[in-house]
This record gives structure tokens, C-alpha cells and sequence, in this order.
């Protein structure tokens, strides 16, 4: 039997990371306010970023891990650091996804291979997780993506 590979989030805190092969889906973690009921990501420390609420905190809460494509784009050069490319560097997608339940849009990559011609306003998108790149010493650096959605099972209206 191989051991099984090292993984540790890239940025700590942003996603939960449920184990391999676990039937657990990972979510975003992000801060709601519980005054006004604005919410935040990433997660962040202090008040309220509503200007038109003086809550001098936020509690860190779970965020939806569906959505739909609010606007998408194609990123055609490497990221300079930290950010970690491909050599060599490979184009790869991007897309803004407003949460399911919060409205909030999250900016994420999508996996490797869907490009912006795959990609749709509207279309219907799920969070995964992906290695972004893997240490010397073979841990896995793991980011979240958006995925085009796998069927629900219900009408398809």
C-alpha cells in the first residue's frame, strides 16, 4: 500500500477540506454580520464592512458552495508571486460566482482544461478542490475552484 499524499490548504482558513475519499463536500468559509447580515469573503477580522452598520465584529460561518456565474475571464500570463504557475505557464480560466444563499460573488479558478469558451453567464457552478502545486517534500498545496455543477436530480426548468 503507497502512502498517501500530504495536502494542506494553500491559504489557510478560506475552505474546510474534508478527507480523501470522504463524501463530505467542501464549503468556502466566510463572516456574516450578525446585525445586518452582510457577508465576507475571504474571512477577516473587525466590524462590519457595511457602511451603514457599526457591528464591531463579524462570526465566521459557512458559505453556500453552489452558485451561478456572475461573469468569467481567461488569464493568459503567470501570476507574479506568491502564486505559484506552471512552468510552463498554462492559461487557465477564472470565474465570478454569486453564492446560492448569500448573493455574495466569490472569484475563483476553474479546474484545468474548462477555458472561458466552456463558460456561461447563469451557468451553474459548484465548489471542488484542486492542487495548485505540490512542495519539495511532495505536500500538495490545495486551492478551491468552481466547477460547472453536477445535476441535482430535480426539473430542469
Amino acid at each position: 500500500m503507497s502512502n498517501p499524499t500530504t495536502r494542506k490548504p494553500a491559504v489557510d482558513g478560506w475552505f474546510t477540506m474534508p478527507e480523501v475519499g470522504s463524501s463530505e463536500a467542501p464549503t468556502l468559509i466566510g463572516c456574516r454580520c450578525g446585525r445586518c447580515g452582510t457577508y465576507v469573503f475571504p474571512p477577516r477580522e473587525g466590524g462590519c464592512p457595511n457602511p451603514s452598520c457599526t457591528s464591531p465584529e463579524l462570526e465566521r460561518v459557512p458559505l453556500s458552495s453552489r452558485g451561478r456565474i456572475w461573469s468569467y475571464t481567461e488569464n493568459q500570463y503567470a501570476p507574479p508571486p506568491p502564486y505559484v504557475a506552471a512552468d510552463p505557464f498554462e492559461p487557465y480560466a477564472l470565474a465570478a460566482v454569486e453564492l446560492e444563499a448569500e448573493g455574495l460573488i466569490v472569484l475563483g479558478k476553474v479546474p484545468k482544461g474548462i477555458m472561458a469558451a466552456d463558460l456561461k453567464v447563469g451557468m451553474e457552478m459548484q465548489l471542488e478542490l484542486d492542487t495548485l502545486f505540490v512542495d519539495d517534500d511532495g505536500t500538495e498545496n490545495v486551492v478551491y475552484t468552481w466547477a460547472p455543477a453536477a445535476p441535482t436530480g430535480g426539473d430542469d426548468r
